[in-house]
């Protein structure tokens, strides 16, 4: 199941997660993020078990981003070990290129 993501879970969820995570920021303006939500939900039923997937909305959580240096949508984090291990951006992001960063964390 995709966890919903705030400033007051995000710690919990994401930085002490015993699993690997994959942080979607998304926008409900955001026509690349909605184009690629059900793919983000695919692969979380694909990882079941394996990653932990999460969904941010950028525009309900603006001070997070921030501080996370989120400064457009899509963005999608890695997470393994608390600590972010790569970042992708834009909206030319597919589902095949999410899924090979799946598979790195994985590794």
């Amino acid at each position: 199941m995709v966890i919903i993501l705030n400033r007051d879970n995000y710690e919990t969820e994401v930085n002490q997660s015993d699993k690997p995570v994959l942080v979607d920021f998304w926008g409900p303006k955001c026509k690349p993020c909605l184009a690629l939500m059900s793919s983000v939900e695919e692969l979380e039923k694909q990882y079941l078990g394996k990653i932990k997937v999460a969904k941010l909305n950028a525009a309900e959580n603006r001070m997070l981003c921030a501080r996370l240096r989120v400064m457009g949508l899509p963005t999608f984090l890695f997470y393994r070990d608390g600590a972010e291990v790569k970042r992708m951006s834009g909206e030319d992001i597919t589902k095949a290129q999410l899924k090979q960063s799946i598979e790195e964390l994985l590794r």
